[in-house]
């Protein structure tokens, strides 16, 4: 008997094998973290950042340059971050999300105190506009908007959740693993929320120095007082003067302990605190650049930085 075109298997008839999820790059490695998190067993994001590269200084390979070319999605911070991508983020047809300017997104600018307060739509319009306006990427002064918004894990949180729409708007199929793989990340990021601030709350009020002026979505997050940094852009060194200053700011507000920075020489801020009572802690590694990338990169990020700003701060 001749088998019946509704008794072939359906993986034998063309055009109904399942279609390949969406090639998808993504800038850092805390964000390919992310985003693995939300794609799970579907696929594995591409991060164009290499291993021991700096975030804010880099530049594209032409084998990276040709794997963006052929993306379907490009999930980054945005040129804030990474204005090397800037120039390759609306080639194409491809689909970007920029989570700095994502909705809901909890925004600061550099300088504020109160760096972990969400705004509302008009107040995040403002700072967008302002910081297009104002801040050139390129210089990496620090002024205008700060582009370290994944240090804040409550925006990651909100961030799994547009990964997972984004996602599922490009392969409707999956759109219900997506949002599953979304929801269990969110999950377990409530509880990495809770075991930072038990571990950080005895040692909120204890002043600390940092290498780079990265820091202020995690300490506005978990309360933490940051005394100072000693490069204040991310280009130029730091100048005698600031230097001056900073000396002065170890004694005068009662600093602790300072943390050197991967991708930066450690050297400066041993000098620094030469001949006085700070501490030198364990580097910070802000963007995950020294770590392997995926899914479980950034809870490891978050909980190694604070892990070791307590271990510093909590010693007598």
């Amino acid at each position: 008997m001749r088998p019946t075109l509704l008794s072939l298997p359906l993986l034998a008839l063309p055009g109904l094998a399942a279609a390949a999820p969406p090639a998808v790059v993504t800038d850092i490695p805390a964000v390919q973290s992310l985003v693995a998190q939300v794609m799970g067993d579907l696929g594995t994001p591409t991060v164009l950042l290499e291993k021991g590269a700096n975030a804010h200084n880099y530049q594209l390979r032409p084998s990276q340059a040709r794997a963006l070319s052929k993306a379907d999605l490009l999930i980054w911070i945005g040129p804030e971050m990474t204005p090397w991508l800037a120039r390759n983020a609306s080639d194409g047809d491809r689909h970007a999300l920029s989570l700095l300017h994502a909705p809901g997104t909890l925004i600061r600018e550099f300088g504020h105190e109160s760096e972990a307060e969400a705004h509302d739509a008009e107040d995040h319009a403002e700072h967008d506009t302002h910081a297009h306006d104002t801040h050139d990427a390129a210089e990496h002064d620090h002024d205008g908007l700060d582009p370290h918004a994944w240090l804040d894990p409550a925006n990651a949180r909100i961030w799994l959740g547009l990964i997972a729409e984004e996602l599922a708007h490009l392969d409707a199929p999956n759109a219900a693993i997506y949002r599953a793989n979304a929801q269990a990340a969110q999950d377990r990021t409530d509880q990495l929320l809770a075991d930072l601030t038990a571990m950080l709350e005895p040692v909120a009020d204890k002043p600390f120095v940092v290498f780079h002026d990265a820091y202020g979505y995690f300490a506005g997050r978990f309360e933490l007082h940051v005394a100072g940094a000693v490069a204040l852009g991310d280009a130029a060194a730091p100048g005698a003067q600031h230097l001056g200053e900073l000396r002065e700011t170890l004694a005068q507000a009662g600093v602790v302990c300072a943390f050197p920075e991967a991708q930066h020489d450690p050297k400066l801020l041993a000098q620094l605190v030469e001949g006085s009572a700070v501490r030198l802690g364990a580097t910070l590694d802000p963007a995950g650049s020294a770590q392997d990338p995926g899914p479980g990169l950034y809870d490891a990020l978050i909980r190694g930085m604070g892990a070791a700003i307590a271990d510093c701060l909590g010693q007598d």
